[in-house]
């Protein structure tokens, strides 16, 4: 494969940034509100960012996709730590715009489509003949769509698996329309991503893309 023109992270970005999200992966380690809910949260991170590091030289992505990764893992770690119904952001906002419910999971899920479309865009610009235009806005919000149903499969094992113990990771939090508004949510944020960083993400993958 030819060596793309990218814009990319250079070591000292890339240490910086894996040093960042470890600092917060190790806070969020200490006296978590649930274990299990913080083990199954962080889980991606323990496995994602490994895997990053591993194909940083061989395949690097762009500095774009590496920061927006980076942010999602805070997201996941910090609702690891707190649960996604307990996390202080989302009370905070829960009481000042005297909401029914804690919505920190409603942005974990804009993010869940959000990350991941720049994330598809980049692999399917790179690594298929796919050109910029309808069908690579299609695929992305698929690609995006895909990955949230499968993280709501999850949810579903986790509860028969688990039973109650599995509650603060599904943060349903009462509402019976939980799984739709998070596919929703990861939806929007699939389309949201498109329309906001496409120009500047073209800018980073550089002409040959």
């Amino acid at each position: 494969m030819p060596q793309l023109p990218l814009t990319t992270l250079n070591h000292r970005q890339g240490l910086v940034l894996t040093s960042a999200v470890a600092a917060v992966l190790l806070w969020s380690a200490i006296g978590p509100t649930d274990q299990l809910t913080w083990l199954m949260e962080v889980i991606w991170v323990l496995i994602g960012v490994p895997l990053l590091m591993l194909t940083w030289k061989r395949f690097p992505l762009t500095r774009l996709l590496y920061l927006l990764i980076a942010l999602h893992c805070v997201l996941l770690i910090v609702g690891g730590h707190y649960t996604y119904a307990q996390v202080p952001l989302g009370a905070w906002v829960q009481e000042w715009l005297d909401l029914s419910r804690n919505h920190y999971d409603r942005l974990g899920h804009f993010a869940q489509g959000f990350v991941p479309a720049i994330l598809a865009r980049e692999l399917l610009l790179r690594l298929t003949p796919l050109k910029r235009g309808g069908w690579l806005f299609y695929l992305v919000l698929a690609a995006a769509l895909s990955f949230s149903a499968f993280f709501e499969l999850i949810e579903w094992w986790a509860a028969l698996i688990w039973g109650a113990d599995a509650d603060a990771f599904l943060a349903t939090q009462g509402d019976q329309w939980d799984t739709q508004w998070d596919m929703f949510m990861a939806l929007i944020g699939a389309f949201s991503a498109q329309l906001l960083l496409s120009r500047r993400h073209d800018r980073e993958l550089g002409p040959a893309i």
